[in-house]
C-alpha cells in the first residue's frame, strides 16, 4: 500500500506537467501578450518544450534504473516545479527559452517514469489498472488544458499558468517521499555511459522536431537554418540506431521491434496520437477561428471528453484484465468509436456552434482510453521484467516525436488543401460576381456587400465578405483534416485484424519464473533468445 502512494506521487508529477504543458499551449497569447513578446518568440516558446520533450522521453528509463525510482522522481519533480514556477516573473526572452527547455525535459522525463513505475511497482494482477491510469494522463488530463486556460487567463491572471504547479508539486513531493520505495542505485552503469548515443540522439531529436515545428513557419527548404537542422538531423539518424544496435547498455533496444506486439504498439500509440487530435485541437481550432471562442468559452468541449475518460476507465481496466477478453477487440472497438466521430466531425459548416461537436467529442472520450490502453498492454505483452526500460523507452520517444508530427499534420492540411479552398472560393467569387450586388431580399440574413454602382452597401459590408470568406475556407480546411484522421484511424483499424499478436492479460505475461508452460510465451521466447 505504500508503494501504491509512491505511485501515485509520480502520478501526480506526470499530471502536473502535462497539465502545465497543455494550460499554456492553450493560452500562448495570453502569456506572450502579458511578457510583452511578439509572435515569432511564441514559435521558440513551444518549438523548445517539444524538442526537450522527446530528448527527455527517450532518457528517463535508463535514468532511472541509475539513480534509482526515488531519487529520479524527487530530481524529474525538482526540475519541473524550479523550470515552471519562475515563468511567472520571467521577461527575458533568453533565460524564458532556458526555462522553456528545462520544462520540456522534466515533462519528457515525467511521462515514462510514470509508465515505467506502473510496471515496476504494482502487482501483476494490477497492471492492467496501472496501464488506464497512465492511459488518463496521456489522453484525460489534456483536456482540462482548455478548461484551466480560461479559468486561469480570462477570471484571474497569466501567471497562474506557471503558479498552479505548486501545490500540485508540493503534494507530489509529500507522496513520493512518503511512499516510492527505496531501491538501490546501480551507478555502476555510468562506467559504460553510453555518451555516443546520448549525443547521436539529442541532435538528432532536436534537429527533427525544431524542422517539423518551425518548417511551415520559415517556409521549410527556403530557409538555410531548416536545411541545415534537417541534413544534421538526418545524418544522425542512422549513427543513433548503429549505435545502439551494438552498444552493451543502450538506451532503446531496437532488436524489440522484430516482436509483432511490440512493432504493433509502437506503430498504433504513434498513430493513435495524431488521430487524437481529432478530439481536442482540431475542434478548438474551429471554434477559435471560425466562431471566435476564448478558452474559457470552448472548454465543454474537451472537458466532455476528459469526464467520458474518467467515467469508462474503470471498466477498460477490468476489460482488459480478463483472460477471456481479446484485447484487439477493445481496441478495435475504441477505432470504430473514433472513426464514427471523425466521419460526423467532417460534415462541419460555418453555422456550427458548440453543441454539435457534443455526440462526436462522447464517442471520442470513449473511444480514446479504449484504444491507447489495448495498444499498451498488446506492447508490454511482447517482453519480460528485464526489458521494461527499453520497452518504456521505445513507447515513449516516438510518442513524444509524434506529437510534433501531429502538428506538422495539421499545419501541412491547412496550407495546401487551405490554399485549394481559398483559390477555388475566389474564383466561384469572381464567376459569380453579379451576385454581390443584386438587391436585398427579406429571407436573406445577410445583406449582399455591394450596390448596383459598386459602392459598398453599409460601412465596413466589404471586411464582412473578407471575413465570411476566411471562415468558409477554414470551414473546408477543418472538414479536410477530420476526413485525413478518419482515413488514417481506417489504416490502424485494418492494421490491427491483419497483424497477428498475442493478447495475454498482464497478470499473466508476468508471472513468477516457473509458471510459463507454453513454448510460444513471451517469457519462453525471451529466455531461448537469451540463450542463442
Amino acid at each position: 500500500m505504500t508503494s501504491i502512494i509512491g505511485l501515485s506521487g509520480v502520478l501526480l508529477t506526470a499530471i502536473m506537467t502535462t497539465l502545465n504543458e497543455q494550460v499554456s499551449a492553450q493560452g500562448l497569447n495570453d502569456i506572450m501578450g502579458g511578457m510583452g513578446l511578439s509572435h515569432d518568440p511564441s514559435r521558440w516558446f513551444v518549438s523548445l518544450y517539444t524538442s526537450a520533450q522527446v530528448i527527455g522521453a527517450g532518457l528517463s528509463p535508463w535514468m532511472a534504473i541509475t539513480f534509482s525510482l526515488r531519487r529520479w522522481a524527487f530530481f524529474v519533480l525538482t526540475l519541473a516545479v524550479c523550470s515552471i514556477v519562475p515563468m511567472a516573473f520571467c521577461q527575458t526572452p533568453l533565460l524564458l527559452y532556458i526555462l522553456r527547455s528545462m520544462q520540456g525535459l522534466a515533462g519528457g522525463f515525467a511521462i515514462p517514469l510514470l509508465m515505467f513505475s506502473i510496471l515496476k511497482i504494482l502487482p501483476f494482477n494490477l497492471r492492467a489498472y496501472g496501464l488506464v491510469a497512465y492511459t488518463l494522463v496521456s489522453t484525460c488530463f489534456p483536456y482540462l488544458g482548455t478548461m484551466l486556460a480560461g479559468l486561469w487567463t480570462d477570471l484571474l491572471s497569466w501567471q497562474f499558468i506557471f503558479l498552479q504547479a505548486i501545490p500540485l508539486g508540493a503534494l507530489a513531493g509529500l507522496l513520493i517521499w512518503y511512499g516510492m520505495p527505496i531501491m538501490e542505485p546501480q551507478h555502476h552503469r555510468l562506467q559504460i555511459f553510453n555518451g555516443y548515443g546520448l549525443l547521436f540522439f539529442a541532435v538528432a531529436a532536436w534537429c527533427l522536431t525544431t524542422v517539423l515545428s518551425l518548417g511551415d513557419w520559415l517556409d521549410w527548404f527556403n530557409s538555410p537554418l531548416v536545411c541545415v537542422l534537417g541534413a544534421i538531423g538526418l545524418a544522425a539518424v542512422p549513427l543513433l540506431i548503429w549505435n545502439e544496435w551494438t552498444h552493451p547498455l543502450p538506451f532503446f533496444r531496437f532488436q524489440l521491434l522484430s516482436r509483432n506486439n511490440y512493432i504493433y504498439g509502437v506503430g498504433g500509440i504513434s498513430l493513435f496520437v495524431v488521430v487524437s487530435l481529432s478530439a481536442s485541437a482540431v475542434p478548438l481550432q474551429f471554434l477559435t477561428k471560425v466562431v471566435g471562442y476564448r478558452p474559457e468559452q470552448s472548454y465543454l468541449v474537451t472537458l466532455e471528453v476528459a469526464a467520458v475518460e474518467i467515467a469508462i476507465a474503470p471498466l477498460v481496466g477490468y476489460l482488459l484484465n480478463r483472460r477471456d477478453v481479446d484485447c484487439r477487440i477493445v481496441g478495435f472497438f475504441g477505432m470504430l468509436c473514433m472513426f464514427i466521430a471523425c466521419c460526423g466531425d467532417s460534415l462541419v459548416t460555418s453555422v456550427w456552434q458548440r453543441p454539435e461537436f457534443y455526440i462526436w467529442q462522447f464517442l471520442q472520450g470513449i473511444g480514446g482510453v479504449m484504444v491507447l490502453s489495448s495498444l499498451l498492454l498488446m506492447s508490454t505483452n511482447a517482453v519480460v521484467a528485464e526489458e521494461s526500460p527499453f520497452a518504456v523507452a521505445l513507447v515513449n520517444m516516438p510518442r513524444a516525436f509524434m506529437m510534433v508530427g501531429g502538428t506538422w499534420l495539421m499545419e501541412l492540411v491547412g496550407r495546401w488543401r487551405g490554399g485549394l479552398h481559398s483559390d477555388r472560393l475566389a474564383d466561384h467569387l469572381g464567376q459569380y460576381r453579379y451576385a454581390l450586388v443584386q438587391g436585398s431580399s427579406p429571407l436573406i440574413q445577410s445583406p449582399t456587400p455591394l450596390l448596383p454602382d459598386g459602392r459598398p452597401r453599409f460601412r465596413g459590408s466589404m471586411s464582412y465578405l473578407k471575413e465570411q470568406f476566411h471562415h468558409q475556407a477554414a470551414v473546408l480546411t477543418l472538414s479536410d483534416l477530420f476526413c485525413v484522421l478518419a482515413a488514417l484511424l481506417a489504416v490502424l483499424m485494418v492494421f490491427i485484424l491483419l497483424v497477428p499478436v498475442r493478447t495475454y492479460p498482464p497478470w499473466v505475461v508476468f508471472a513468477p519464473r516457473g509458471a510459463t508452460k507454453s513454448p510460444d510465451h513471451p517469457v519462453a521466447h525471451y529466455k531461448e533468445t537469451i540463450r542463442t
